[in-house]
């Protein structure tokens, strides 16, 4: 935040002023520092929308063609920026349109704060026109909800919706607010939350735990780290770095963990999971110690739980005691932030250099090379693959974009290949897996990080659930770069049917109209190319571009991702064909 944004700030939390519940909304907003908000306006959150249009020139609305799409782009510019995202609705269908993104922020822990209107309070449970309970709906899918049905306590409940989105791990929150509270006075005065009873944001870290992993660190003869999103929520990405070259561990990472440590670093062993490197999901199953940080053993990073790891000793760093034993059941704990703790377990390191177990690893990786790699990114067929278009991208980006993928076979593709050299650059839908997730949360992201190459990856099937977004980069000229990786197919589910199912493509196939006229509608410039010799041109014009750009590629049908573990299967059976 800079110094002028600051007076502000401390200026409007100061003033004690007669106001309407709507301004104190926007007050308490600029209160804490926002500077944009999504949303779509409505009925019951109008008078708040009406005091937006007074203080624009303080705070940024911007109008997206549908709540879900606010919700995503709030994700998107929370994701890369690191500052709480924003985003706002009118009540019934306009609250729950912003559900889907509210569950995705939930259980990626991304820090929101969504605003809801409300019908007037004395019609609360009549079934009045647009009403619906959101505090019920989003109730499992928030850190915190309430509903406010008073002006007087609207900065309170924001005060304290902000503080529970950002601290500890972040998380959703969501503030219903009826329309009398916003039509109604107050004498207004704000004060930032610093602490809710009862609730431990950051517990303090165990230095007995953290000796107690060191010992064993110490003690391994083959040792793996796989590091998630926590290690770039806990701005850890140095600790981590200096903890992983000081003891010489090989260290793998989850999607949302890509991009903490560069992925040319000499002990990056690649990505576990599903889709994973064959190598980090191979020898998880031979290491003698395991250490998680930061992340939370989700089922597609573990495979069948009773196969995963059992000769190891875990090690399970995490912010949050819930994550502990749910999954996979630890030998040491580590609780707190993840800056912290690895900052304490530095100095009690010793220095090593596990140079065969490194080799084991890169032996792996050959193979994996030979079978899948090569072909995926200097195929000889004569389709496009999805590879080659990541490998392009990294040609022209070096590694500086940050690139935000939907949910997919393109998805795991552009986890798996592109060059991340900088943090916060991996802007994925990991736990819910929202297809729709991409193309709004790339306008967020690059609003975020004004100055970062943002380059949206999509498939075909995807990209069609939130399109009409493509509405509101026309309308904000935001720079978005957009990629879709047309195989028409829904290919992640098309892939398991040609696995799984004898080739029963159920419902996967798809007719796709001209994506180019489309955004060529919304007057962004746009291209399509089906030939290797056209791709190369048409990724440098669209980086070149200043503007939005949209590239439609026409990849093979039935292509495969691999590596795979299939459903239930062990990580050790893990699929190269």
């Amino acid at each position: 935040m800079n110094t002028q944004t600051e007076n502000k700030t401390q200026e409007v939390a100061s003033k004690t002023m007669r106001i309407s519940g709507s301004e104190a909304v926007v007050r308490s907003l600029i209160a804490e520092g926002v500077d944009i908000l999504y949303g779509y306006p409505g009925g019951a959150i109008m008078p708040v929308y009406d005091e937006l249009f007074k203080f624009q020139d303080q705070i940024h609305h911007v109008l997206t063609r549908h709540e879900q799409g606010a919700a995503h782009a709030a994700q998107g510019y929370a994701r890369i920026s690191g500052k709480v995202g924003v985003a706002m609705a009118t009540s019934g269908p306009g609250a729950t349109n912003l559900v889907t993104g509210i569950a995705d922020a939930q259980i990626d822990s991304t820090p929101l704060v969504c605003i809801t209107g409300q019908v007037f309070s004395h019609l609360l449970g009549s079934d009045a026109f647009q009403e619906t309970d959101i505090v019920g709906i989003s109730t499992p899918v928030t850190k915190w909800n309430c509903q406010v049905t008073k002006a007087a306590d609207i900065p309170k409940a924001l005060a304290k919706a902000f503080y529970i989105a950002k601290s500890g791990r972040p998380g959703p929150v969501l503030v219903d607010i009826t329309k009398d509270a916003q039509v109604g006075e107050l004498d207004f005065e704000y004060e930032p939350c610093k602490g809710v009873r009862s609730y431990i944001p950051v517990p303090k870290t165990n230095p007995a735990d953290v000796q107690a992993a060191a010992d064993l660190i110490n003690a391994a003869k083959k040792p793996m780290i796989v590091w998630g999103q926590g290690v770039i929520l806990g701005k850890a990405e140095e600790e981590l770095k200096a903890v992983i070259e000081k003891a010489g561990i090989p260290s793998a990472w989850t999607i949302l963990g890509a991009s903490a440590i560069p992925t040319s670093h000499p002990l990056n062993i690649g990505m576990v999971g599903m889709h994973g490197n064959y190598a980090p999901n191979k020898l998880t199953n031979e290491c003698d110690v395991l250490i998680a940080i930061g992340m939370r053993f989700d089922d597609r990073v573990t495979g069948k739980l009773d196969s995963y790891a059992k000769q190891a000793k875990v090690i399970h760093f995490d912010i949050d005691p819930a994550e502990v034993d749910k999954n996979v059941k630890t030998d040491v704990a580590v609780i707190g932030d993840s800056k912290d703790s690895l900052a304490q377990l530095l100095p009690l390191l010793e220095a090593k250099s596990h140079e065969a177990w490194l080799q084991e690893f890169k032996d792996l990786y050959a193979i994996e090379f030979e079978k899948v790699i090569k072909h995926d990114i200097h195929p000889v067929k004569e389709g496009l693959t999805m590879g080659e278009v990541l490998r392009q991208i990294n040609e022209e980006t070096k590694g500086q974009a940050a690139i935000v993928s939907d949910v997919g076979q393109h998805q795991m593709i552009a986890c798996r290949y592109a060059d991340f050299k900088v943090t916060k650059s991996n802007i994925t839908s990991g736990g819910l897996g929202t297809m729709g997730f991409a193309l709004p949360a790339a306008i967020g992201a690059k609003m975020g990080a004004p100055d970062r190459e943002v380059v949206a990856i999509i498939g075909d099937g995807g990209y069609q659930m939130n399109i009409q977004e493509l509405g509101t980069i026309f309308q904000t000229k935001v720079p978005v770069k957009i990629v879709v990786l047309n195989n028409e197919f829904l290919g992640m589910v098309r892939q398991w049917q040609q696995l799984f199912f004898d080739k029963r493509y159920a419902s996967t196939e798809m007719t796709n109209p001209d994506f180019v006229t489309i955004a060529k509608g919304y007057h962004i410039d746009a291209k399509r190319v089906s030939k290797r010799e056209e791709l190369a041109d048409a990724v440098k014009e669209m980086i070149a571009s200043e503007n939005s750009y949209f590239l439609e590629v026409c990849v093979e049908k039935e292509d495969n991702v691999f590596p795979m573990v299939p459903t239930g299967a062990s990580v050790s059976d893990v699929r190269l064909s």
